[in-house]
């Protein structure tokens, strides 16, 4: 029996049934191989434990297996959500035989310009964007290839893939108004988001804003700063100065639980007096109590997605310029009608 260091291609490509130059070819991703016989080689590559050198590998396909994935992290984040992008990039990546550099200092173009000009990275994930992101001029003329979690205001000639949060904003009305609700809140990211013009939160806010009006609802919108006493704080601000606000939108995991917690210490029981409405991963919507209507922020799939347009283009095959994820919302026990006036 070989130990995994002595696998071979030739190995893995008898266990497979298929010709060595496929397994190269699946390893390599230089040129489009079938969903299934890709899946039938790399499932005798784990099965028999082989390991292709990183520097044969890089010397006969002039790559280095390797992608970037850009993540500055900034003030207003939430991290744990943050690491679901990376761990599902991480692990998206593994399936193209792709490591990942993950890129947290934030250093704007530069960083940008000193990565693409190395040798260690085929391509460039980058995530939170901005409407007018700063690292998009350069990203234009970059010869390797990128794809952005997110949008920029102008994103010509780029490739971006997310969450459709306009869509997002307007599904959360939508449910409040059609159980009657007629008085909203928006409770959003962190100022900080907000202030750097942060692409999900803005087309959030839109979309809420522009459902509202279309349904005659009245809405009020306003940042959550971060931490426990400072979301209550401004639970406390909001109800003390508009008391007929019978349903909440909240656009920011960290405040979601501290949100639910305040609420019936105000005497506003959950979902009898205020319903809410999240927007968020699933995890976070499922061990709140009461469990949170929500609209899940599908790291994963938007991750995997990304990925693999990210290898479609180091193939130099097509993709498409936007790739928006339609929202869904799922109802559970935190909303329901107003109650009577």
């Amino acid at each position: 029996m070989k130990s995994p260091d002595q696998i071979t291609i030739a190995d893995v490509a008898r266990h497979a049934g298929v010709a060595g130059s496929t397994v190269s070819y699946v390893l390599s991703g230089k040129r489009a191989i079938s969903e299934v016989t890709r899946n039938r080689v790399l499932a005798s590559v784990r099965t028999l434990g082989y390991h292709p050198h990183a520097g044969a590998r890089a010397l006969a396909s002039r790559r280095a297996n390797v992608i970037a994935l850009v993540l500055p992290l900034r003030v207003g984040m939430q991290v744990p959500v943050v690491m679901q992008f990376a761990m599902a990039v991480v692990t998206s990546a593994r399936s193209f035989d792709h490591d990942v550099l993950l890129v947290t200092s934030d250093e704007g173009p530069a960083g940008l310009r000193r990565i693409a000009a190395s040798a260690m990275v085929d391509g460039i994930l980058l995530m939170d964007v901005e409407l007018d992101d700063s690292r998009v001029p350069l990203l234009r003329d970059l010869t390797r290839p990128s794809v952005l979690i997110g949008f920029p205001a102008d994103a010509t000639g780029l490739t971006c893939v997310d969450l459709d949060f306009h869509r997002a904003g307007q599904v959360c009305v939508e449910h409040l108004a059609q159980l009657g609700h007629r008085r909203v809140a928006l409770l959003g990211a962190p100022p900080a988001v907000y202030d750097r013009g942060t692409g999900f939160a803005h087309r959030t806010r839109a979309g809420f804003t522009e459902a509202a009006h279309r349904h005659g609802v009245t809405t009020v919108t306003r940042p959550l700063p971060e931490g426990t006493a400072a979301v209550r704080q401004g639970l406390l601000d909001l109800l003390d100065r508009h008391p007929d606000v019978t349903a909440l939108v909240v656009q920011n995991e960290a405040a979601v639980g501290p949100v639910l917690a305040t609420l019936p210490t105000l005497g506003r029981r959950v979902p009898q007096d205020v319903s809410v409405v999240a927007i968020c991963p699933d995890p976070f919507a499922e061990q709140t109590s009461p469990m949170v209507t929500s609209v899940p922020v599908p790291a994963e799939e938007v991750a995997r997605q990304a990925v693999a347009l990210l290898m479609r283009k180091l193939r130099e095959d097509p993709v498409p310029d936007a790739t928006l994820l339609s929202p869904r919302l799922t109802v559970r026990d935190s909303t329901a009608a107003p109650p009577p006036p």
